[in-house]
């Protein structure tokens, strides 16, 4: 469930995701709630930027990709950023990529006060219009839907104005043999960068990525100071892990 949500908010949103043409109408209905009752959720939902109003109806303003990747190992996901936000002080900056778990980290700084957080993830700003006290920088580039990012020449253009203590990253997978792996080979280009005006490159991947590998080369894992992860990552992968330098962190 989304943090920002009710109950019944969220509810409308799956409903949104699985059928774009829902009308007003057959939400309440499969609700059981008034027409004016929906709605005022409706109105309440786009003020906070999950979806856009349409004559009789709504459409959710991520891309499908990133709603179903929200929706996957979320537990786990959400202890891995937690995890990683308690390593942030006040006063310090980061660096956050454009993965679901990595944009997370925003969730859990709640509170924390003069935080200088700069981030190619338009998901960042969900997360910055209820933190007044995060010092955001999204930066440049070519925006791409599907990954809710930020990418490009401009955009490590513009990284390299800045040096900060953490660069929370994600992968598309990773392994002792092949280190981090993607896909996409914009956003492998976006995690370097960020690596290399870092002190520290902190990994945040759940235990499913690993084994997984991508086409595109992104980091040797001995490139990475340390791996947040859930519990289900079996001893022999954190040792094999943990033989490449990295401390293994499990949550």
């Amino acid at each position: 469930m989304n943090p920002f949500l009710s109950e019944r908010e969220n509810r409308i949103l799956t409903m949104l995701i699985e059928d774009y043409n829902l009308s007003v109408t057959k939400i309440s209905e499969i609700l059981g709630v008034s027409a004016v009752t929906i709605r005022s959720d409706l109105s309440s939902m786009e003020e906070k930027g999950f979806i856009l109003r349409t004559r009789g109806g709504a459409l959710p303003v991520f891309h499908p990709d990133i709603l179903l990747s929200q929706r996957t190992r979320q537990d786990e996901k959400n202890r891995i950023a937690k995890a990683a936000a308690e390593m942030v002080e006040e006063g310090d900056a980061i660096m956050i990529d454009d993965g679901t778990t990595t944009s997370l980290v925003l969730k859990y700084l709640m509170g924390k006060r003069n935080i200088h957080v700069v981030t190619n993830s338009t998901l960042a700003l969900t997360y910055a219009r209820v933190n007044p006290t995060l010092h955001l920088t999204v930066i440049g580039g070519e925006f791409k839907p599907g990954s809710e990012s930020l990418v490009g020449p401009v955009s490590l253009a513009h990284l390299e104005r800045y040096h900060v203590k953490y660069a929370f990253v994600g992968t598309g997978g990773f392994s002792a043999e092949t280190g981090m792996t993607t896909h996409i080979e914009e956003s492998a280009e976006v995690i370097k960068s960020m690596a290399r005006q870092s002190d520290k490159t902190i990994l945040l991947a759940d235990s499913s990525k690993y084994g997984q590998s991508g086409f595109v080369k992104i980091l040797p894992l001995d490139n990475v100071e340390m791996i947040i992860t859930d519990t289900e990552m079996s001893p022999v992968q954190v040792k094999e892990i943990a033989d490449k330098g990295l401390q293994v962190k499990q949550v």
